[in-house]
């Protein structure tokens, strides 16, 4: 691994190699480096192919360097201004729908009908209850 490659250096590199997880940089001739999929743009990446193809020539930010182990973690993300999030769009207001009662039936039998349909039945009920008292 090169000894001149440090943390936070913005590196010109190559595309070698894509992968579901992410991305193989070349960054010289003897050095490479992995721009995970969380780091390859600002926002969800579901498929890294869409972003990038082997060849491409990308600018990206060194976020870690591990000698022991020979990895090279990279950004390209980091290189890039992110976007200004707009402001949430007002949501349409949705249609109330009545919500429904069960009902008990002559028969024992259980059907529903909405609460508008309903509402006359328990309020008539509830006046004749308040009379018994």
């Amino acid at each position: 691994m090169s000894g001149k490659i440090e943390t936070g250096s913005i590196i010109t590199g190559k595309v070698t190699g894509i992968q579901p997880y992410g991305a193989f940089v070349a960054l010289d001739g003897n050095t490479q480096g992995l721009v995970h999929i969380s780091e390859i743009t600002h926002g969800y990446v579901k498929d890294i192919n869409d972003h990038l193809k082997v060849g491409d020539e990308i600018k990206v930010k060194v976020l870690s360097v591990d000698e022991g182990a020979g990895k090279i973690g990279l950004s390209i993300k980091a290189t890039e201004e992110a976007p200004i999030q707009q402001a949430a769009r007002p949501k349409k207001p949705r249609k109330r729908q009545a919500a429904a009662a069960i009902i008990q039936e002559g028969d024992g039998q259980q059907g529903f009908n909405t609460l508008k349909e309903k509402l006359q039945e328990w309020i008539d009920q509830s006046q004749r209850e308040e009379i018994k008292k």
